[in-house]
């Protein structure tokens, strides 16, 4: 009797395999035929470059998926603020394929954008998951223009046909006077002049004297008339 249990228990065990192994094989082709999760879409670049500084805001702002992205409206939105938090964006963005485009404004409320510019973007995917993310890039401020001035023109003289031109008069310096022989003798003349009349008062003073001393003379000798001893006087004429 306990044979024929044992020979039984000896049978059951090839179909017992044979059961476990076609669960194994079946297990096997649903784990290597199941198809692969399929990965989001993500963004590949953007147009200013994360992380790059431009001279001046752009016009808009490109995103770059890896894959197609919806084109509803609603399904994408994009958020661009300044350093101060004010919205540079200028209307609702626009999906083409992969490419998703926000138009920009140049200019905040505190004027013209500059410094960090941060943005936020959320789209949905090929898949039909959302996907979002950030970045940022720095702008800075445009150089203003120079401009060199222009050099005015001079007004010029015109004339009627026919008329003459006078030349404009030029004014001539006087003529210098001659240094000649006139101008040395007008200097000196005064002086020859107070010569000849200091030798005339000079000549007279000594024939004064002179006739003084003859007079003194002959009135010493006797001679009252001042004649010399040995001499007649003058005849009457």
């Amino acid at each position: 009797m306990s044979q024929g249990i044992h020979a039984h228990r000896v049978a059951r065990l090839p179909r017992l395999t044979v059961v476990l192994a076609a669960l194994i094989l079946a297990a096997a082709a649903v784990l290597v035929g199941a198809p692969p999760a399929q990965a989001h879409d993500e963004l590949l670049g953007s147009d200013p470059a994360a992380g790059s500084t431009v001279e001046g805001l752009p016009d808009a702002l490109a995103l770059t998926f890896s894959g197609a992205i919806a084109p509803d409206d609603g399904a994408s939105e994009v958020q661009v603020t300044d350093a101060a938090g004010t919205s540079l964006v200028d209307g609702a963005p626009t999906a083409q394929d992969n490419v998703l485009t926000q138009p920009l404004a140049a200019e905040g409320l505190g004027g013209e954008a500059s410094g960090v510019i941060t943005v936020l973007w959320k789209v949905v995917s090929s898949d039909g998951h959302p996907i979002s993310g950030e970045l940022s890039f720095t702008v800075t401020a445009a150089a203003a223009p120079t401009t060199s001035p222009t050099p005015s023109a001079e007004p010029t003289e015109t004339t009627a046909p026919g008329a003459t031109v006078e030349p404009a008069p030029t004014e001539t310096a006087p003529p210098a006077e001659p240094a000649g022989e006139d101008s040395g003798f007008a200097d000196v003349w005064p002086w020859v002049l107070f010569g000849l009349i200091a030798a005339a008062v000079a000549g007279a003073v000594l024939y004064l004297l002179l006739s003084r001393s003859r007079r003194e003379r002959a009135l010493a000798e006797g001679r009252p008339d001042g004649t010399q001893p040995g001499t007649e006087p003058p005849a009457d004429r």
